[in-house]
């Protein structure tokens, strides 16, 4: 009898570079996954953005949106709200990048490495790393594993990659993380903690390089969770 696929669970933080999800990562996220075959669920907080941005412009403009609402242009309408991940029911968890993981997910993108995790995003991050259930971060969602699994939160410290930033290896360095400098194509593994990363829009990149990365992130993932 052939194994039954893994299922992870994929967290959305909106929909757009600048006040959400970073779409080309997030597609590649889901596509890679539907590569693999395994089932995916979208999630997502339900409750307004921290701010929304003209992307054209780039300048805020003064409609509120939600952040779900947002983040199902990306699934396609199904997500669930965040609030009701149970990570019992699967088998790793998918951030992708995007200033709404530093906006709307914690306050990295206002405080640095004193920043504060939503408390639904920090309950998933220790939940999978308790159940020893891998987890793949792009862009700047890593820095919500530095955080949370840091030891100026009192944890064990992880090892995850933003590429070669200084500043937020810096901000890492300060969590009790620590950053290791890997290409836009590669994948960086913290095998005690099952952290899988890649830095994809941190560094400037194609969306092509954002891809193969992303793609291999998402093959260490499921691949983690058959060992």
């Amino acid at each position: 009898m052939p194994p039954t696929a893994p299922r992870i669970a994929v967290i959305l933080a909106g929909c757009g570079r600048n006040d959400g999800s970073e779409i080309h990562e997030s597609v590649s996220c889901l596509i890679h996954l539907a590569r693999r075959g395994v089932t995916y669920r979208c999630f997502a907080p339900d409750r307004p953005l921290v701010d929304t941005i003209n992307h054209v412009t780039g300048k805020p403009e003064g409609e509120p949106r939600n952040a779900m609402v947002e983040a199902a242009r990306i699934s396609r309408g199904e997500i669930s709200p965040l609030a009701s991940l149970d990570p019992a029911s699967f088998d790793a968890a998918v951030f992708p990048g995007g200033f709404g993981a530093a906006k709307n997910l914690c306050t990295f993108a206002f405080k640095g490495p004193d920043c504060e995790v939503d408390p639904d995003v920090s309950r998933a991050i220790r939940a999978f790393h308790e159940q020893k259930k891998p987890i793949g971060l792009c862009c700047i969602a890593p820095v919500l594993a530095a955080r949370v699994l840091g030891r100026a939160m009192g944890g064990p410290g992880c090892q995850v990659t933003i590429g070669n930033d200084s500043g937020t290896a810096a901000a890492i360095q300060a969590m009790g993380s620590r950053n290791i400098p890997t290409p836009v194509t590669e994948c960086a593994h913290d095998a005690t903690n099952r952290l899988h990363t890649t830095p994809a829009y941190m560094y400037e990149a194609t969306p092509h390089e954002v891809f193969v990365g992303i793609g291999r992130m998402i093959d260490s993932v499921v691949d983690g969770c058959r060992n």
